[in-house]
């Protein structure tokens, strides 16, 4: 799997791109959405193997989880649904994509419940991340954070460095067109 933080930054780069204002209720929530799906490795500790349908990077990490969720969720807030349904769904599909990138694992099970196959994406840069926090204090753990800052921080953190100048491009062609009227 990708780290949690590969997978909260990734949220809220998604909010800030897709949301026109993020209300903070919504973005937190979408960044919480990112990490859900990996509850599911709680059934390491209640004996449910990790090829079960209902084992790490089964149900909790398919598009038909992430379309119920998001479309659960969605219905809490008042306004603004679609757009709010759109940015869950996409926060907790991030989850399945961010871990059929990695290099470890046995796959995602991307289209439960039509089939329980594991897949992973045809590039796979991100290193594994380690379950236990201990991992992270190792060789690995270190090769793990450094393949997610090249592959998921940086583009992030790209994005959010250049997405103002976007939208005060386009607030600016706004206000010249209405100063026509």
């Amino acid at each position: 799997m990708a780290t949690i933080f590969g997978h909260g930054l990734l949220g809220y780069t998604t909010g800030k791109i897709g949301l026109q204002k993020p209300q903070v209720a919504l973005l937190t929530l979408g960044i919480i959405f990112t990490k859900l799906p990996d509850l599911d490795v709680l059934g390491f500790f209640n004996g449910v193997s990790y090829d079960s349908p209902w084992g790490h990077r089964g149900f909790t990490h398919s598009i038909v989880f992430s379309f119920l969720s998001a479309a659960s969720a969605s219905t809490f807030f008042k306004t603004r649904k679609k757009q709010t349904f759109l940015f869950l769904f996409l926060c907790m599909a991030s989850h399945g994509l961010l871990d059929g990138l990695t290099d470890g694992g046995r796959g995602v099970a991307y289209f439960w419940p039509f089939s329980d196959a594991r897949h992973f994406l045809p590039w796979r840069p991100i290193r594994v991340s380690p379950l236990g926090i201990q991992g992270f204090f190792s060789t690995w753990g270190y090769q793990v954070i450094l393949s997610e800052l090249l592959y998921v921080g940086l583009p992030c953190i790209i994005v959010l460095l250049v997405l103002p100048l976007f939208k005060n491009s386009r607030h600016g062609i706004e206000s010249d067109t209405n100063t026509d009227r």
